[in-house]
């Protein structure tokens, strides 16, 4: 079914994009992948191509089209390379950048934000906690009240972009009361005294993402590096959630179209018993099925994409998206390792390497879980 979410300015953005990825990007996954890092050279060209300053205004060095098509097109062709490359890049333009924008002060994104549009600075966001997990309301990290400023103790874990990050946004508990209230939100810069790095975390899949656990020994954070209302960090983090999990739900299903197509490619080739294993009615069906899942999935997420570009999207459209969409991607790309064979479960083949760096997907930007009790409260239980 022909996809209507996108004009021509968006197709001609993802050509730009997709030039750009297939010239800096596509070459180096090894490598980058071997380093648990993306390469600092593709920050900054991304930032010469205008691909880091989607949601910073145009005085701060940004393009600011002020249509979130434009990073849903982003995301995409991302995803299509590595998951790894659009967690690192997405959690700074998209994630990030707007918590700038939307709660800084004037002189807060002048200091920053020129600097995260040419990719010189590169940021991270740092919600969970080892003790915590998904439950924020369980923040431990706090921020202590003194001359001129505050003390930030605490430390955090899982936190993409975290070994390479020169801007971290730090969730830290500042007042009392209920288990949402009394935390605020702090830009912390890498380095300052009493700020350090933990060790690059191995894990199952994406390794090209640099992650890590950092630690905040008596940080001394500045009046100025508090971002937005004292106290009132959990409502900004709830307002801003919805666009992280719907991107999280493009990334999620752009990564399985592209390794589906590539199984497909697979299955008409690879031949077995004398003919194409796809021409089995088994696979044959199978593949039928996935391919319907992922379209009509994909409907639901345009709507998503439109939706929110308006200014429309709800917090449980986004929860629906971000669990169901983690769902397909993880039952497709379970399929296409099945659908190669003994070679599906080797690393140089993409659909092994997908099928690894898709599990977190059901645990991040809020477990499936926490989206299904989400969509569940909306529905009065």
């Amino acid at each position: 079914m022909k996809r209507t979410v996108y004009l021509e300015d968006h197709e001609a953005f993802r050509a730009m994009a997709r030039t750009f990825l297939e010239r800096e990007v596509v070459g180096h996954i090894d490598e980058f992948r071997a380093g648990h890092a993306i390469g600092r050279d593709v920050w900054r060209k991304a930032g010469e191509a205008g691909l880091l300053g989607l949601e910073i205004p145009e005085e701060y060095g940004g393009s600011a089209p002020e249509d979130y098509r434009f990073n849903a097109v982003f995301i995409e062709e991302l995803s299509k390379v590595t998951m790894g490359l659009a967690s690192s890049l997405s959690i700074h333009f998209d994630v990030v950048v707007p918590y700038l924008v939307r709660f800084g002060t004037p002189e807060q994104r002048e200091r920053w934000l020129p600097r995260m549009a040419t990719g010189e600075l590169v940021s991270a966001i740092a919600m969970t906690e080892p003790s915590g997990g998904t439950d924020l309301g369980a923040l431990k990290t706090r921020a202590t009240r003194v001359d001129r400023g505050w003390l930030v103790s605490g430390s955090k874990t899982f936190i993409t972009n975290g070994a390479s990050a020169g801007l971290v946004l730090v969730a830290a508990r500042t007042g009392g009361g209920p288990r949402t209230h009394g935390i605020s939100l702090f830009a912390i810069d890498f380095p300052s005294e009493g700020f350090s790095r933990g060790r690059k975390l191995e894990k199952v899949g994406q390794p090209e993402a640099d992650t890590a656990e950092l630690f905040f020994e008596d940080v001394r954070v500045a009046e100025d590096q508090l971002i937005g209302e004292l106290d009132r960090g959990f409502a900004h983090m709830m307002r801003l959630l919805p666009q992280e999990r719907l991107g999280s739900a493009v990334c999620n299903l752009a990564h399985a179209r592209r390794i589906l197509d590539e199984t497909l490619e697979y299955a008409r080739a690879r031949e077995a018993f004398g003919q194409p294993i796809g021409s089995f009615q088994h696979l044959k069906f199978l593949l039928a099925e996935l391919v319907t899942k992922v379209e009509v999935t994909q409907a639901y997420v345009d709507d998503c994409v439109t939706a929110h570009a308006a200014g429309d999207l709800s917090a449980v459209d986004a929860a629906k998206a971000k669990w169901w969409t983690a769902e397909i991607q993880n039952e497709v790309l379970d399929h296409c390792v099945q659908v190669h064979g003994g070679y599906g479960y080797m690393t140089e083949y993409r659909a092994a390497r997908a099928w690894q760096d898709a599990r977190v997907t059901k645990i991040w930007a809020g477990s499936n879980e926490i989206m299904k009790e989400l969509i569940g409260r909306d529905l009065g239980l």
